[in-house]
């Protein structure tokens, strides 16, 4: 059997059509592409590690039966992204949960809001302030949480954010603009954001080998 490490190069697209032409275990690059992704929405929910990861399961197992509705109209991402934050949605109503605060450390890649700082002596103070801005951003409104993780985050573009959501452009703007001057007051000078809510690759893997053991039943 050809290793999975071969179709690495394809594009979510040819993914797409090789799992829907037969190659099933070919899910499992298209699940690793976008787990942090999903998992930054689940935790701007205000969801915890677990029920993340459970709603994390469920959207995988839940568009990859609907693959064949998927229509190369937006990307991928934008796609799973609305089918995570619908059941981000349907959860919160019908559950009350205990709000926590995360306890693990968590990374993201992606620094457009904060000064970088690469000086070794800052790391541990970046760490505990990693934790001190989670924080924060579960204190803020849930609309400012969701855009600022659509866009400094997860990487979407205004409109792809603004597809996601179901909410203007201007909107998208306007609401991230708001998030980052809250969170720039206190951190701006001092804080890199390489500690946001990592999906590290010990629960990528378990992700993916409990979405993949449904799947291949």
């Amino acid at each position: 059997m050809t290793s999975i490490k071969n179709f690495e190069h394809y594009t979510d697209s040819e993914l797409i059509q090789s799992v829907l032409n037969g190659e099933q275990r070919l899910y499992e690059l298209l699940i690793r592409r976008n787990n942090p992704y999903l998992y930054k929405i689940g935790r701007m929910y205000n969801f915890n590690h677990h029920d993340t990861e459970d709603l994390m399961q469920e959207t995988f197992i839940n568009a990859y039966y609907n693959l064949s509705k998927f229509e190369n109209k937006s990307s991928f991402k934008t796609w799973i992204s609305k089918i995570m934050l619908n059941h981000c949605f349907h959860k919160k109503q019908k559950l009350s949960y205990q709000k926590e605060s995360p306890t693990e450390q968590l990374q993201e890649h992606k620094a457009p809001v904060f000064q970088q700082s690469s000086q070794l002596e800052n790391k541990m103070m970046n760490k505990e302030l990693g934790r001190i801005i989670e924080r924060l951003l579960e204190n803020l409104p849930e609309e400012n949480r969701l855009v600022f993780a659509m866009r400094e985050l997860n990487g979407l573009s205004t409109s792809e954010t603004a597809d996601v959501l179901g909410i203007t452009e201007a909107n998208v703007k306007t609401r991230l603009s708001r998030t980052k001057d809250m969170l720039r007051v206190e951190m701006e000078k001092i804080y890199t954001p390489d500690e946001i809510y990592e999906f590290n690759l010990v629960y990528c893997d378990r992700i993916v080998e409990r979405v993949m053991s449904q799947l291949l039943k």
